[in-house]
């Protein structure tokens, strides 16, 4: 919720800056119900706007929470004399994990040294989509490098209810060995860069792109480079997009649906 807010917040004053709060607003977000809601038939909900997805999809007591997006230009800006700051914990634990790995590591997980506009791979419209493990795989990590590289998930599961995220670290962590993490970018405190990590269960993003749209609001200008005031995150799962396979197999083993 407070995620979500604060990238509302930012739309809204970044849409007033440059004179086009009829496009960029707070408002301009939707609530989608899908099925009916119920402790034992499958239902979900989607909640859909500018730079913010989440898709959360419920059977019983099982929840997956993908695709969901979130994403914020700028990621910092000053309203009402209050620095609201979104969308930066995962470039922190980002930077955190990259700038542990050794010289040989790094030779390993930096696809690059520099990158695209836009890197994301599971974005918009990629729904299940299939990607080629790159990088270094997590059996290729201390034990401080993988709490490190668990940083990052955590601050994208972290954002589900406590017990439902708790279940989805715990999931991850079980596959860290065959976790794997790709880089391209920058590795210092300010520069834009791309990370992917992915694995048997989970794969996220953190994209800093481009100036888009909104660049005026922070002094900035389309076109020019990636930059850490525009940030997207991404976070779908490996064919469960939707909750596609749990519905799936509740169809296949419940009594009522044979």
């Amino acid at each position: 919720m407070e995620t979500t807010e604060k990238i509302r917040k930012i739309n809204q004053a970044a849409g007033e800056a440059i004179g086009n709060a009829r496009s960029f607003n707070e408002d301009a977000y939707y609530w989608t119900l899908m099925g009916t809601p119920s402790a034992t038939e499958p239902w979900g909900f989607q909640f859909d706007g500018h730079h913010l997805v989440i898709n959360y999809f419920v059977l019983g007591d099982q929840v997956v929470m993908s695709p969901c997006f979130w994403g914020s230009e700028p990621t910092s800006m000053e309203i009402d004399g209050e620095t609201v700051t979104v969308c930066h914990e995962e470039v922190l634990a980002s930077l955190a994990f990259v700038n542990s790995l050794t010289a040989d590591q790094r030779s390993v997980a930096i696809a690059s040294s520099t990158k695209t506009n836009e890197s994301m791979k599971a974005g918009a419209f990629s729904d299940n989509a299939v990607q080629a493990y790159e990088g270094i795989r997590g059996n290729a990590l201390t034990r401080t490098q993988k709490r490190k590289l668990l940083g990052i998930v955590e601050a994208f599961t972290g954002r589900a209810k406590a017990d439902a995220a708790r279940v989805r670290l715990a999931e991850v962590r079980a596959h860290l060995d065959d976790t794997y993490v790709t880089w391209a970018g920058g590795t210092g405190a300010d520069d834009a860069f791309y990370v992917r990590v992915h694995s048997p269960v989970v794969w996220v993003e953190v994209d800093c792109q481009g100036p888009g749209p909104l660049a005026g609001a922070y002094g900035a200008s389309q076109g020019s480079g990636p930059t850490q005031m525009h940030v997207h995150l991404g976070h779908p799962p490996n064919g469960n997009d939707y909750g596609k396979e749990l519905i799936r197999q509740h169809y296949l083993t419940s009594p009522h649906h044979r």
